[in-house]
């Protein structure tokens, strides 16, 4: 795949990104959803790893009808490429930088009157009109406006401001339990069901993720917030079928020696050859977050056959013993992570190896590694951030 579509800059090492299986995963919690439920594309985090800015356009082309990240300069980025897309902030953008979100139509997630105010002044003053959510602290404790005696009033205060459009009202499940996952669920609706008593209504509400969209379809709203289920992450209940996976982690063999018994690889010596042993270096370490937990765990497949991980996993290289894969030669292709089911290494095997949850192993993959966009089998865009 690499040699067909690449030039000779490019690294040996890179994520395949399949936007055939995205469409598929996308059309998958379709099904779960009645028509009128809006969804967010969560495309935070680079889009989990996998680029967000050409992962944002193949949601965009199969009619997702908004954007959601974490941060401002994430949504920027967006705003760049796309004119049009409604784009919500879900975390906390400072007062400094609100002017900055309003310029480029950002849609901001606030939970204090005060930033309300400072947004209706900026409002103002660009003549816009300022499009806000407004998170509800219903018991994960991270961000939120905080359920007391005075929220109505605070909420009432901040829908009549001048040039502030309320259009989203919003909590995160904890998912401990499904008890106090319904008590979240019932503390924002009590907070909806009084505004509604007083003619405040909200256009969009939602607390569903992609584990919270499978395992509640009674808590869909207006719209659920849809992340890693995108990306091929299934949840443990599996009601949503079975999904595809869209990240295919690459490398390739960049040399093949024999040591005898007694030498060591890599620092400290950490493997030691109890026999002769063919060891194979790669082009690839924790800087490119292949993650050094691996070290003495991770596994790699080559042509169907596993190969485990010998020293310690340096910053840019690491080791694998290819004894009982003789034929492996420089070049050869291999798979640190994702591929089909026979010549694999599954996302819940490397992140139960390495004691973390399936979107950090994702997320985190650096952006030295060259993204590799395919549909339908074939390459059609390389995104090397390096170099572009």
């Amino acid at each position: 795949m690499l040699k067909n579509c690449t030039d000779s800059l490019m690294r040996n090492t890179w994520v395949e990104i399949d936007l055939s299986n995205l469409e598929y995963n996308l059309s998958q919690a379709r099904k779960m959803l009645k028509s009128k439920t809006k969804i967010a594309g969560v495309v935070k985090a680079n889009a989990y790893g996998h680029g967000s800015i050409h992962i944002a356009k193949a949601l965009i082309e199969n009619g997702i009808d908004m954007l959601a990240v974490a941060c401002l300069t994430e949504a920027i980025e967006l705003r760049k490429y796309y004119s049009d897309i409604p784009i919500l902030i879900m975390g906390y953008t400072p007062s400094d930088k609100l002017k900055f979100a309003v310029q480029n139509n950002i849609t901001i997630t606030i939970f204090s009157l005060e930033q309300a105010i400072i947004l209706s002044d900026i409002g103002e003053m660009l003549n816009k009109e300022v499009t806000i959510h407004i998170k509800i602290e219903t018991g994960f404790n991270r961000l939120g406006l905080k359920i007391d005696s005075n929220i109505i009033s605070i909420i009432e205060k901040i829908y009549n401001l001048k040039n502030i459009r309320l259009e989203g009202m919003f909590t995160h499940f904890a998912l401990k339990t499904k008890e106090t996952d319904k008590i979240q669920y019932e503390l924002l609706m009590n907070v909806i069901h009084k505004l509604e008593a007083k003619g405040i209504y909200i256009p969009i509400k939602h607390i569903c993720d992609s584990i919270g969209m499978v395992i509640y379809p009674e808590y869909h709203l207006d719209m659920i917030r849809l992340g890693s289920l995108m990306y091929g992450v299934q949840t443990s209940s599996k009601k949503e079928g079975s999904l595809r996976s869209v990240m295919t982690f690459k490398t390739e063999i960049s040399q093949v020696k024999e040591i005898q018994a007694g030498e060591g690889v890599g620092y400290d010596y950490s493997f030691v050859a109890k026999k002769k042993t063919i060891v194979g270096t790669l082009p690839v370490g924790y800087a490119d977050e292949y993650m050094r937990a691996l070290t003495g765990k991770g596994e790699v497949n080559i042509n169907g056959k596993r190969a485990p991980i010998i020293g310690k996993i340096c910053m840019d290289q690491c080791m694998i013993d290819l004894t009982n894969i003789p034929y492996a030669k420089v070049g050869d292709e291999v798979i640190l992570l994702g591929g089909n089911s026979k010549d694999g290494i599954t996302l819940d095997e490397v992140a139960e190896k390495i004691n973390t949850n399936r979107n950090e192993v994702l997320s985190v993959i650096s952006r030295r590694v060259p993204r590799v966009y395919i549909k339908k089998s074939k390459p059609i865009c390389i995104v090397d951030y390096l170099l572009d």
